[in-house]
Parts: C-alpha cells; sequence; structure tokens
C-alpha cells in the first residue's frame, strides 16, 4: 500500500539535497533560480516545510493538479506563499513538449528571522494562509519588480556574510512582502471573473442554507464551512470579500441572517423565541443583541413599525 503521508523537509539543506541542488551558500536562508537549476520538471510534491517557501514559477506546455482542480500557469507567473508546517502537495500534468521552468524559490528558515521585528510581521501577511489555488498572479511589470528584488537577495546571500548582511536581506525581504501584499489587491480588483464567481456562489450558499432547515439543524454557518464549500482559504475569502464588499465573511452571514429574520418579523405572526429558534439560536436573547445592533431596533420594535 502506498504510503501518501507528506514527506517532512526540516531543513533547508535538506531541501536541496533531495531536489539535487548544490550545497546552500547559507543554512538559514535560500535563492534558487530555476533557469538555471536542475530541478525536475515534473516530479509531484507533497512535503511538509519547517520553514517559509515563496515561489515563482512559470512554464509554458505544463499544467498542475492541486486538489482535484487543474492550473494552468502559462500566461502569468504565480507566486506562491507557504509558511513553516503548512503541506504543500501539487500534481503534475505533464503536456506536450513542456517548456524548462523558470522563476525562482526563496527559502527562508524562522531562525533567520527569529527576534527580528520580521518575525512578527511575517505572520500578518494572510497570503501565507492561502492554498496553492490562490495563487499572486503576477502581470510583467509586477515580475520584473519581484525578480530584481531577489537577486539582491541571492547577491547578498553570495556575499561575504558580515555585521550588515542580516539587516540588509531581512529589508529586501520585506519590500517582497509589502509589493506583495500590493499585487495581491490589485488581483482581487482586476480578476473580476474569478472574484464575482465566488461571490456568486457565496450567494447561491447563504440562500440556500437559509432556505431550508440546515439554520434549525446545524445553527449559523461558521466561516470555516463557507470556505471549505467554495473550495478557499478562511484567509483568502475573507481578504476578497473585505476588498469587493467591504465586510468580513461572518458579516456577510449575520446580514443573510437579519434578513432573513426582518422577512419573518413583518410576515408571520411567530414569536420572537420561535424565530429565534428558526435562525438557529438555541436563546432567543442571543438573536435579539445580535438584531439590535444590526438594526438599532429589538426584533419587538422592529415589527412594531409595522403597525
Amino acid at each position: 500500500m502506498t504510503d501518501t503521508r507528506p514527506v517532512r523537509i526540516t531543513s533547508i539543506s535538506e531541501f536541496h539535497r533531495l531536489r539535487g541542488l548544490p550545497k546552500p551558500e547559507h543554512p538559514l536562508i535560500s535563492v534558487i533560480i530555476l533557469d538555471d537549476a536542475h530541478v525536475p520538471n515534473h516530479s509531484a510534491i507533497n512535503a511538509v516545510f519547517d520553514f517559509y517557501f515563496i515561489v515563482l514559477k512559470r512554464m509554458k506546455g505544463m499544467k498542475y493538479k492541486y486538489g482535484q482542480q487543474l492550473y494552468d500557469f502559462d500566461d502569468d507567473g504565480a507566486l506562491f506563499f507557504m509558511s513553516p508546517s503548512q503541506v504543500l502537495k501539487f500534481e503534475s500534468i505533464e503536456e506536450k513538449n513542456p517548456e524548462k521552468p523558470s522563476g525562482w524559490i526563496l527559502l527562508i528558515h524562522p531562525d533567520f528571522i527569529w527576534n527580528t521585528p520580521l518575525a512578527k510581521k511575517i505572520k500578518q501577511h494572510e497570503f501565507f494562509d492561502y492554498s496553492a489555488n490562490e495563487a499572486l498572479f503576477l502581470s510583467g511589470k509586477e515580475e520584473v519588480i519581484l525578480n530584481g528584488i531577489v537577486q539582491h537577495i541571492k547577491q547578498e546571500c553570495h556575499s561575504n556574510i558580515d555585521n550588515f548582511s542580516q539587516n540588509i536581506i531581512i529589508a529586501h525581504v520585506e519590500t517582497l512582502l509589502s509589493y506583495s501584499e500590493r499585487f495581491y489587491q490589485r488581483q482581487f480588483l482586476t480578476r473580476k471573473k474569478a472574484a464575482h464567481r465566488i461571490l456568486e456562489s457565496l450567494e447561491t450558499l447563504l440562500a440556500q442554507y437559509f432556505n431550508n432547515d440546515d439554520l434549525i439543524l446545524k445553527g449559523l454557518p461558521t466561516v470555516q464551512f463557507i470556505s471549505e464549500s467554495l473550495n478557499v482559504s478562511v484567509s483568502y475569502l475573507s481578504r476578497l470579500l473585505k476588498t469587493l464588499t467591504g465586510q468580513s465573511t461572518q458579516q456577510l452571514i449575520h446580514d443573510k441572517l437579519i434578513e432573513k429574520a426582518k422577512e419573518r418579523l413583518s410576515t408571520t405572526q411567530l414569536s420572537i423565541s420561535e424565530i429565534a429558534y428558526e435562525l438557529g439560536f438555541e436563546h432567543s436573547q442571543s438573536f435579539s443583541k445580535l438584531f439590535k445592533t444590526k438594526t438599532n431596533l429589538s426584533p419587538v420594535e422592529f415589527r412594531q413599525s409595522f403597525n
């Protein structure tokens, strides 16, 4: 029986060895230029890394399978971010005459940034929690900017290490992450087809959930349930919705709930407790509190406004 468990790669040196690369010049940080490296083109990946893994990859004529979906990165460079202990699982689907991959891989061990401001700041970048299918797709100009920053990091790693090296490299990494934040913000606005497809699916999902017995049986849908149903990560969905609607996933769930509550209050003679129960609340007080927070009226006051 085949072992499908991911391989744990504990060090950057181990990653280099497993991929047939020369020993890294620094044990805690490495830049691998894919155009120059002899990295296997079509090998599958199923691994957990104990370090930060950032990769920009473009490859004509090659599709990748992530989960049950195929992704084609022909047109734009795809930038992925992985934090320590995340699982990266890719299966490459070979096409006709695939080109040699281009791009780069940046590996950063947590020990390299330990006890620096970046150690805390890096955790604030939500894209490290995104799934691989939520990659950042770069325009040509954006790719040039990031390539330049990575080249600076590579040059510094090649130089003789001195008292300034770590601070200079960390400054470049911070700049890389700041640009990535900017480019992700742009992507949510410019890749409208994909973004609005998620929004439409969210509307459909909430409508179906609120129009059957799910509320009574399961209670309010959680953000985790919504994101899993839409096949996106919690952080990616939250960021996308914040950008497009100004609201979080939780706020949209509550808005749908209040919309349903208003309908019940204005068109039925059900008691407040009965409506609260239908909407998945164990206690009517919790329902009344949320309703007043959202509308500035208690359920009773809202109902009375129709009389």
